[in-house]
């Protein structure tokens, strides 16, 4: 087995330095530790060894092994990050994935969700019970704030400020993010209804699965997928179609792209840009359809 120190550094300075998102890192240390596999055999190897022909061979592999542009680009980044973060830490050789170039991979458009298919996947849980109580709040609480997934799952009671309608978001980076006031109720009906019910003793976080514990994001992603289908929308989506939602619904109603970048944390700004796009081209559909000189 190869020495993983190098990794295991690079993973602590991610988490409690660069405060990255936990899915970030997971994928980061996957390709590094993947590459290691492959180069060293699984045996003893030294990353210090490593040449630019070694790393521009293992891409090579990936892409005849039918990995996706987007895959490939992602080990570029991963390996990239990693051995420039090696430099910075006492490595003196020169950096073996420095000069090879990205691969450019079109962004993929965000389906987004309607309002009205919003207002219906809003409507399916039953506030009555236990579980829908909670499963309305986590939903109301994505699409008020537009934080990711994992960011929600990592929430804890503390987090909350329901009588200012503010949560804060640790998770990678860290932000304060306004909530409206249904989800601020629809939270405050949770706390005080369902996860005193659910939570066992001395739990912080602030969604809680059926055992009691935090949630997890396949939990979170069986749940979200039952109330789809009971609201009849059978597009392909993923977990983060609130936040895309949130983020285009924003842009449409008149926020501003700088503000917008805060809210969903984006340390790039053409991330942000992406849903400004979205709106743009849905605009050009709208306007192709409806004029009469079109």
């Amino acid at each position: 087995m190869f020495d993983t120190t190098y990794i295991d550094i690079y993973r602590d300075y991610l988490t409690n330095e660069r405060r990255a998102p936990v899915n970030t890192v997971s994928s980061y240390v996957r390709d590094i530790t993947q590459f290691a596999n492959y180069q060293f055999s699984g045996e003893n190897g030294d990353f210090e060894l490593v040449t630019s022909d070694d790393v521009k061979y293992y891409l090579s592999q990936l892409q005849s092994n039918g990995r996706s542009p987007a895959t490939v680009s992602r080990c570029i980044a991963s390996l990239k990050a990693f051995f420039k973060h090696m430099m910075s830490d006492g490595f003196e050789g020169p950096n073996p994935a420095a000069g090879i170039p990205m691969i450019p991979t079109p962004k993929k458009v965000p389906y987004i969700l309607s309002g009205s298919e919003i207002e219906s996947l809003l409507e399916q849980p039953d506030g009555s019970t236990l579980k829908g109580c909670r499963d309305r709040a986590m939903f109301e609480t994505l699409y008020a704030t537009g934080i990711r997934v994992s960011e929600l799952i990592s929430l804890d009671i503390d987090d909350v400020n329901l009588v200012t309608g503010l949560i804060v978001c640790r998770n990678g980076k860290e932000r304060t993010i306004p909530i409206y006031d249904t989800a601020v109720k629809a939270i405050s009906h949770y706390l005080t209804y369902s996860r005193p019910s659910m939570a066992v003793t001395g739990e912080v976080s602030l969604f809680v699965n059926t055992g009691g514990g935090r949630m997890s994001r396949q939990g979170f992603w069986k749940v979200l997928k039952s109330y789809l289908e009971r609201a009849q929308i059978n597009e392909d989506i993923t977990p983060q179609m609130l936040r895309h939602s949130f983020a285009a619904h924003l842009l449409e109603n008149g926020a501003d792209v700088r503000s917008l970048q805060q809210m969903l944390g984006h340390s790039d700004i053409s991330s942000t840009q992406v849903y400004a796009k979205v709106i743009g081209q849905q605009l050009k559909d709208v306007y192709q359809k409806a004029h009469p000189r079109a």
